[in-house]
């Protein structure tokens, strides 16, 4: 007798579905995002917790074709074939500082994907996903966005919009083109040591 696999999207214990249900498609419909939905995202991340009240993030972000196809030129081949049809590109920044103090902020990567959760849970709450990107030119990006390296750390870049169709995906793509699971609970928190 076969049994059948646990759903990779099942959780082992309750937690509010909207967890469970954000996931990193590749696939978007290309309609553009209300300014609601865009000023949503943004508020959201500025609620995020941080180090002192810092807020180090910013997200510096591309809506229109001409400045989508700047920022789609810092990514690399492989992500510039799908994120092309998302119709709000992002690049995720932690300001490597204090403002105050100018003193080195170790936690400013950390509050910024905080802030990153955040836009990304919002999305969901409006109907949106967002997949967030390491596969991105760092120079590129940096030449891209005009930001100084020695101010900002540029974390990741994300593409934002209304999941569109698996089959509007490259074969490879397609294939991937599903929620994935998670490590067991046991795996990533243990008490003591």
């Amino acid at each position: 007798m076969t049994v059948p696999l646990p759903n990779p999207r099942t959780p082992e214990v309750d937690v509010d579905a909207i967890f469970v249900d954000r996931w990193s498609p590749r696939s978007f419909l290309p309609e553009p995002l209300s300014a609601e939905d865009l000023h949503s995202l943004f508020e959201a991340a500025r609620w995020a917790p941080s180090c002192y009240n810092e807020q180090p993030w910013l997200f510096l972000y591309a809506v229109t074709p001409e400045d989508r196809e700047r920022f789609l030129s810092a990514l690399y081949e492989k992500n510039r074939q799908w994120a092309g049809r998302a119709p709000l590109l992002l690049f995720v920044l932690a300001r490597r500082r204090f403002a105050a103090t100018g003193k080195e902020n170790r936690h400013a990567v950390f509050d910024a994907g905080a802030a990153w959760m955040a836009l990304a849970l919002q999305a969901r709450r409006r109907g949106l996903h967002a997949h967030g990107m390491a596969g991105f030119s760092r120079e590129r990006a940096y030449d891209v966005l005009q930001v100084a390296p020695e101010d900002y750390e540029i974390m990741a870049a994300v593409a934002v919009g209304r999941r569109g169709r698996a089959d509007d995906l490259p074969g490879d793509l397609r294939a991937m083109e599903s929620p994935n699971g998670r490590k067991p609970l046991a795996e990533v928190a243990r008490e003591g040591k």
